[in-house]
Protein backbone atom coordinates (compact mmCIF):
# COMPACT_ATOMS: atom_id res chain seq x y z
CA UNK A 1 0.00 0.00 0.00
CA UNK A 2 1.75 3.02 -1.28
CA UNK A 3 0.47 5.93 1.59
CA UNK A 4 -1.30 9.21 0.22
CA UNK A 5 -3.15 11.99 1.75
CA UNK A 6 -6.24 13.41 0.05
CA UNK A 7 -7.82 16.83 0.73
CA UNK A 8 -11.30 16.77 1.16
CA UNK A 9 -12.60 19.15 -0.68
CA UNK A 10 -16.24 17.87 -1.18
CA UNK A 11 -14.88 14.01 -2.07
CA UNK A 12 -16.88 11.33 -3.83
CA UNK A 13 -16.65 7.95 -2.10
CA UNK A 14 -16.27 6.06 -5.71
CA UNK A 15 -12.75 8.38 -5.34
CA UNK A 16 -11.87 7.15 -2.08
CA UNK A 17 -12.51 3.74 -3.92
CA UNK A 18 -10.49 3.75 -6.73
CA UNK A 19 -7.31 5.24 -5.53
CA UNK A 20 -7.90 1.94 -2.70
CA UNK A 21 -8.34 -0.46 -6.01
CA UNK A 22 -4.78 1.60 -7.54
CA UNK A 23 -3.24 0.62 -4.25
CA UNK A 24 -3.44 3.38 -2.29
CA UNK A 25 -3.43 3.59 1.76
CA UNK A 26 -5.21 6.83 1.68
CA UNK A 27 -5.16 9.49 4.80
CA UNK A 28 -8.16 11.96 4.48
CA UNK A 29 -7.64 15.22 5.95
CA UNK A 30 -10.24 18.49 5.45
CA UNK A 31 -9.90 20.99 3.24
CA UNK A 32 -8.23 23.28 5.89
CA UNK A 33 -5.54 20.73 7.22
CA UNK A 34 -1.80 22.67 6.75
CA UNK A 35 1.09 21.93 4.96
CA UNK A 36 2.59 20.47 7.91
CA UNK A 37 -0.27 18.10 9.04
CA UNK A 38 -0.02 16.82 5.26
CA UNK A 39 3.58 16.36 6.01
CA UNK A 40 3.65 14.69 9.49
CA UNK A 41 1.88 11.44 7.36
CA UNK A 42 4.72 11.22 5.51
CA UNK A 43 2.65 10.73 2.10
CA UNK A 44 4.23 9.54 -1.13
CA UNK A 45 1.81 11.48 -3.21
CA UNK A 46 -1.08 14.01 -2.83
CA UNK A 47 -4.70 13.72 -3.81
CA UNK A 48 -6.65 17.11 -4.55
CA UNK A 49 -9.96 16.05 -4.64
CA UNK A 50 -13.01 17.53 -6.13
CA UNK A 51 -15.98 19.64 -5.02
CA UNK A 52 -18.41 22.72 -4.71
CA UNK A 53 -17.58 26.32 -5.53
CA UNK A 54 -15.92 28.69 -6.53
CA UNK A 55 -12.10 27.76 -6.59
CA UNK A 56 -11.53 31.39 -6.12
CA UNK A 57 -12.74 32.09 -2.98
CA UNK A 58 -10.43 28.94 -1.50
CA UNK A 59 -7.31 30.70 -0.47
CA UNK A 60 -6.73 29.58 1.99
CA UNK A 61 -6.59 25.72 -0.16
CA UNK A 62 -4.49 27.65 -2.80
CA UNK A 63 -1.89 28.71 -0.02
CA UNK A 64 -1.83 25.11 1.25
CA UNK A 65 -1.28 23.47 -1.88
CA UNK A 66 1.28 26.09 -2.88
CA UNK A 67 3.51 25.45 -0.05
CA UNK A 68 3.52 21.56 -0.80
CA UNK A 69 4.51 22.13 -4.44
CA UNK A 70 7.73 23.24 -2.99
CA UNK A 71 8.16 19.39 -1.65
CA UNK A 72 8.48 17.81 -4.94
CA UNK A 73 5.37 15.35 -3.70
CA UNK A 74 3.85 13.35 -6.70
CA UNK A 75 0.24 15.61 -6.53
CA UNK A 76 -3.03 14.76 -8.82
CA UNK A 77 -6.06 16.95 -8.72
CA UNK A 78 -9.47 16.30 -10.42
CA UNK A 79 -12.09 19.09 -10.76
CA UNK A 80 -11.97 21.73 -7.32
CA UNK A 81 -8.54 19.96 -7.22
CA UNK A 82 -7.44 20.83 -10.43
CA UNK A 83 -8.82 24.47 -10.28
CA UNK A 84 -6.99 25.05 -6.94
CA UNK A 85 -3.80 23.30 -8.27
CA UNK A 86 -3.56 25.83 -11.47
CA UNK A 87 -4.32 28.55 -9.32
CA UNK A 88 -1.43 27.47 -7.22
CA UNK A 89 0.80 27.04 -9.75
CA UNK A 90 0.44 30.66 -10.56
CA UNK A 91 -3.16 30.57 -13.07
CA UNK A 92 -6.12 32.33 -12.04
CA UNK A 93 -10.13 30.52 -12.63
CA UNK A 94 -13.26 32.23 -14.49
CA UNK A 95 -16.63 31.07 -14.49
CA UNK A 96 -17.53 29.66 -17.22
CA UNK A 97 -21.27 31.00 -19.09
CA UNK A 98 -22.69 27.63 -19.38
CA UNK A 99 -21.47 25.01 -17.17
CA UNK A 100 -20.18 21.58 -18.09
CA UNK A 101 -22.83 19.19 -16.60
CA UNK A 102 -23.52 15.44 -16.87
CA UNK A 103 -21.86 12.35 -18.76
CA UNK A 104 -20.64 12.40 -22.51
CA UNK A 105 -18.55 15.51 -22.66
CA UNK A 106 -15.75 14.81 -25.38
CA UNK A 107 -12.07 15.55 -23.90
CA UNK A 108 -9.51 15.12 -26.11
CA UNK A 109 -5.34 13.96 -25.21
CA UNK A 110 -3.20 15.93 -26.73
CA UNK A 111 0.12 14.02 -26.22
CA UNK A 112 -2.07 10.90 -28.53
CA UNK A 113 -4.91 12.15 -29.51
CA UNK A 114 -7.56 9.89 -28.23
CA UNK A 115 -10.89 11.25 -27.21
CA UNK A 116 -12.19 10.59 -23.50
CA UNK A 117 -15.91 10.45 -22.80
CA UNK A 118 -15.95 12.04 -19.14
CA UNK A 119 -18.38 12.63 -16.60
CA UNK A 120 -18.16 16.79 -15.87
CA UNK A 121 -19.67 18.42 -13.23
CA UNK A 122 -18.19 22.46 -12.45
CA UNK A 123 -19.11 26.22 -13.40
CA UNK A 124 -15.29 27.41 -13.55
CA UNK A 125 -12.53 26.60 -15.46
CA UNK A 126 -8.76 27.38 -15.34
CA UNK A 127 -7.53 30.48 -17.70
CA UNK A 128 -5.04 29.01 -19.85
CA UNK A 129 -3.46 32.08 -20.88
CA UNK A 130 -2.29 32.74 -17.08
CA UNK A 131 -0.27 29.81 -16.51
CA UNK A 132 3.54 29.75 -16.35
CA UNK A 133 5.63 28.00 -18.58
CA UNK A 134 5.96 25.06 -17.01
CA UNK A 135 2.34 23.95 -17.13
CA UNK A 136 1.46 22.12 -20.04
CA UNK A 137 -2.32 22.11 -21.41
CA UNK A 138 -2.21 18.48 -22.54
CA UNK A 139 -6.44 17.92 -22.78
CA UNK A 140 -8.93 20.31 -23.69
CA UNK A 141 -12.82 20.00 -24.04
CA UNK A 142 -14.06 19.65 -27.65
CA UNK A 143 -17.46 21.44 -26.93
CA UNK A 144 -15.76 24.67 -26.05
CA UNK A 145 -11.77 24.67 -26.23
CA UNK A 146 -11.65 24.75 -22.23
CA UNK A 147 -8.52 23.77 -20.19
CA UNK A 148 -9.33 19.93 -19.12
CA UNK A 149 -6.20 18.80 -18.08
CA UNK A 150 -2.76 20.27 -17.21
CA UNK A 151 0.86 19.02 -16.08
CA UNK A 152 4.25 20.57 -14.82
CA UNK A 153 6.87 19.97 -17.69
CA UNK A 154 9.85 18.93 -15.05
CA UNK A 155 7.52 17.25 -11.98
CA UNK A 156 4.70 14.86 -11.24
CA UNK A 157 2.33 16.91 -11.07
CA UNK A 158 -1.07 16.90 -13.14
CA UNK A 159 -4.50 17.13 -12.84
CA UNK A 160 -7.96 16.96 -14.69
CA UNK A 161 -11.23 18.94 -14.78
CA UNK A 162 -13.61 16.37 -15.15
CA UNK A 163 -13.93 12.84 -13.09
CA UNK A 164 -11.68 9.44 -13.87
CA UNK A 165 -14.09 8.10 -10.98
CA UNK A 166 -17.48 8.55 -12.29
CA UNK A 167 -20.19 6.08 -11.41
CA UNK A 168 -21.31 4.36 -13.53
CA UNK A 169 -19.82 6.00 -15.94
CA UNK A 170 -18.01 6.92 -18.47
CA UNK A 171 -14.48 4.88 -17.50
CA UNK A 172 -12.73 6.16 -20.25
CA UNK A 173 -10.51 8.32 -17.65
CA UNK A 174 -10.27 5.22 -15.09
CA UNK A 175 -6.34 4.62 -15.96
CA UNK A 176 -5.63 8.65 -14.56
CA UNK A 177 -5.40 6.89 -10.90
CA UNK A 178 -3.04 4.22 -12.48
CA UNK A 179 -0.69 7.00 -13.78
CA UNK A 180 -0.57 8.63 -10.26
CA UNK A 181 0.38 5.34 -8.97
CA UNK A 182 3.01 5.69 -11.91
CA UNK A 183 4.61 8.94 -11.01
CA UNK A 184 4.70 8.36 -7.62
CA UNK A 185 6.69 4.59 -8.09
CA UNK A 186 9.33 7.26 -10.63
CA UNK A 187 9.53 9.76 -7.79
Amino acid sequence: DIPIVAYDFGIKYNILRCLRRHGFDVTVVPATASPEEVLGYNPAGIFLSNGPGDPAALGYAVHSVNDLLKTDLPIFGICLGHQILGQALGGRTFKLKFGHRGANHPVKDLESGSIEITSQNHGFAVDEKTLPDGVEIDRINLNDGTVEGMRHRKRPIFSVQYHPEASPGPHDSASLFGKFRQLIGQA
